[in-house]
């Protein structure tokens, strides 16, 4: 079972994604892919989380207020950030995402893994999706955050991920011809979103 979800602010990524790896039996792979890319390439989880799709400052705060990014990743050896291109960390997201389509199945989140992976021939590309004001209010909910904040959060997180996109890829993520499922996350029950993938997964898998 393989599934790539795609998913802009407030549309749940980070809920159904893992709700869906636990029904299939597989990994949910999100936070794990910088520390993929940071291993591969010997570099500070620091510079793999800001060279990462989902990059911004805010990002970075957060991760560090919960130590969940350390100065140097164990074992590695540092490189001048001068030495490594941005295209060398998409090259080594691309392996990390491949490994994991070759290996038992995940479920992946982001990092154009619909585009990356559209040759795996049982994978499932799914979108979730909605309105901005839509998602906006789910990301106050899901966050627990003010408007003012999960505006700011909306504008920087999809402005990276579509940035990502088309600069690698000359694609725009929110363009359906790259999914077999795209769901409006904020009219549907984010228990149902997973349900309906789930669902596909294992149709697709057929």
């Amino acid at each position: 079972m393989l599934v790539t979800l795609s998913a802009p602010y407030g549309a749940g990524g980070s809920q159904v994604g893992p709700a869906v790896a636990e029904r299939l039996g597989v990994p949910f792979v999100d936070r794990a892919i910088p520390t993929g890319v940071a291993e591969r390439l010997a570099v500070p989880l620091r510079e793999a989380i800001e060279r990462d799709e989902s990059i911004g400052n805010w990002l970075t705060r957060a991760l560090l207020s919960f130590g969940q990014v350390t100065p140097v990743l164990a074992g590695a050896t540092p490189v001048p950030e001068d030495m490594l291109s941005d295209d060398a960390f998409r090259q080594a997201t691309e392996v990390v995402l491949r490994e994991h389509a070759a290996g038992e199945g995940a479920v992946i989140l982001g990092r154009a893994g619909a585009i990356v992976l559209r040759d795996q021939p049982h994978a499932l590309h799914v979108r979730l999706t909605g309105p901005e004001p839509a998602r906006i209010e789910q990301g106050m909910r899901l966050e627990g955050v003010d408007r003012a904040t999960a505006e700011r959060h909306a504008a920087e997180t999809d402005h990276a991920r579509r940035a990502y996109v088309h600069h690698f890829y000359r694609c725009d993520p929110r363009d359906p011809v790259h999914y077999h499922l795209v769901i409006d996350s904020t009219a549907i029950a984010i228990d149902d979103c997973s349900d309906l993938i789930v669902q596909a997964a294992y149709a697709r898998g057929r």
